[in-house]
């Protein structure tokens, strides 16, 4: 009997999604000599991150990477972007008919095991139901967050969002609170992320949920030790939930490995250990100039030293990812560059992961993306919350709140891809934020050393993530019995 299983993967477009999907692909393979991997790729043609990272990678004796036309994704507008996947279904189709042909011409090639599905491909479902082989999402955010959106729909579809019947997007600007089953603490609706606080966009989200609970598992980019109430909270009697495997931290480690001899590494060398606070948004993550400035007088008068990466917005009319400054001095205030000299450092973009591994970071102004969280906590280093768009909110109030692991600079702060209903936040509150996060006695510091041994030892041999992904593995090849 041929018990060979080959696996589709389907992840979104952007560095971040496909990093994490690629190497939970490669841990699988390396735990399974009998699984086999395709991947396929969508990109945005202007997305020349990705691009590298492929040009990087070289497809093995079981993986292969399989790309898709894109000559439709010109642009990056989300309204239209997300419901334009139900189109890809065609090219998805035509891809695993090669596949499976293929395979079905060669005696011990493998058989088509399942779709792994990033958690906005949940219309290829149906796909995978077309071949008779069951669907997985790896969910690419913490397990905290999942609970939410399964929770938001769930209330949605009952009509239940408060005694008043007000739909979610009525609260977000209130100071009501939800009661979510994968936190302890009540959940303020003024920091709901951006998508809930949007009818269409909303909609989109809760028909996306709908379909979670039609797949036969949920593997999810987080460990026990990190999120054991939200984890738990799964197996505490809602119905129709698949079961979750949380086989994190699933990281990129060398995605933008650069050379270290780099100015920027020469520049780290220099600074004492942990004395250094980096400011990093995120590939998407850029400010005003009059926000610039505030975050320029705060680190400033903050007196720490800092590695700062400053990126030029998007213009309002395009959703294209922000660039680097041709020339720094046209944002920043007059002199700043000067006076900073020997104590700061102002760059583009930022090879992140190298820079956080660096022993002179001490810590870490994020956006508060997943991939970033799970860095920050890898290598030992606090974070301070402002987060801008997608699901950041929500991570800061679990970093900040739930689990104890960040300070605040702003927590409700966003930022939405149209630039539109911005506040500022004051350099007496990002000052502040700073000074609370670099300080010398700091509890938040020790937690996260704590929490960066378990999310080390949580991935090698008998630690919970391990388990977990050998659970998913065998679930994986119970569909060739």
């Amino acid at each position: 009997m041929n018990n060979r299983a080959e696996l589709v993967f389907i992840p979104a477009p952007g560095v971040g999604h496909l990093g994490c999907t690629v190497e939970l692909a490669k841990l699988l393979l390396h735990r399974h000599q009998r699984i086999s991997i395709t991947v396929l790729v969508m990109k945005l043609p202007s997305d020349s991150k990705v691009n590298t990272y492929l040009n990087s990678l070289s497809s093995g004796d079981r993986i292969s990477f399989l790309h898709l036309p894109n000559d439709d994704l010109q642009g990056f507008n989300p309204k239209k972007f997300f419901p334009s996947f139900i189109e890809c279904h065609k090219l998805v189709k035509e891809a695993v008919s090669k596949l499976v042909h293929s395979e079905s011409a060669s005696h011990d090639s493998p058989r088509l095991a399942g779709f792994v599905l990033d958690l906005f491909y949940t219309s290829m479902i149906d796909v995978a139901d077309e071949y008779g082989v069951p669907s997985y999402i790896f969910f690419t955010s913490s397990a905290g967050y999942l609970g939410l959106m399964l929770h938001a729909q769930a209330l949605y579809d009952e009509a239940l969002y408060d005694e008043q019947n007000r739909q979610i997007t009525e609260l977000k600007d209130s100071d009501s609170e939800l009661e979510v089953p994968s936190l302890i603490n009540p959940f303020p609706t003024r920091v709901l992320p951006s998508p809930y606080r949007e009818k269409d966009w909303s909609m989109i989200l809760f028909e996306l949920t709908r379909r979670f609970r039609r797949v036969k598992g949920i593997v999810v980019n987080s460990f026990i030790e990190l999120e054991s109430y939200a984890i738990n909270s799964f197996s505490n009697g809602e119905t129709n939930i698949p079961p979750v495997y949380p086989v994190g931290p699933i990281l990129n480690l060398n995605g933008d490995s650069i050379d270290l001899g780099s100015e920027i590494m020469e520049w780290l060398d220099d600074q004492p250990p942990l004395s250094v606070v980096l400011l990093c948004f995120g590939s998407m993550g850029s400010f005003d100039e009059d926000q610039v400035k505030e975050i320029a007088y705060a680190l400033e008068h903050s007196g720490y030293r800092f590695l700062w990466s400053l990126r030029q917005p998007q213009s309002k009319s395009q959703f294209d990812a922000p660039s680097d400054y041709a020339n720094l001095t046209d944002v920043l205030p007059e002199g700043f560059l000067d006076r900073i000299v020997g104590v700061g450092k102002v760059i583009g973009w930022a090879p992140q992961v190298s820079i956080l591994a660096h022993e002179a970071i001490g810590g870490f102004v994020s956006h508060c993306g997943w991939n970033s969280t799970l860095e920050s906590i890898w290598f030992e280093v606090p974070m301070a919350t402002w987060p801008m768009y997608a699901e950041q909110q929500f991570n800061a109030f679990e970093m900040v709140i739930e689990l104890g692991l960040a300070v605040e600079i702003k927590m409700d702060y966003r930022k939405e891809f149209s630039g539109e209903n911005q506040m500022i936040v004051k350099s007496r509150e990002i000052e502040k934020g700073i000074k609370k996060l670099m300080e010398d006695d700091n509890e938040i510091r020790k937690r996260v050393k704590e929490m960066s041994e378990k999310s080390r030892k949580t991935i090698l041999e008998g630690g919970s993530s391990f388990t977990s992904l050998g659970c998913f593995i065998d679930d994986v090849m119970s569909n060739l019995s």
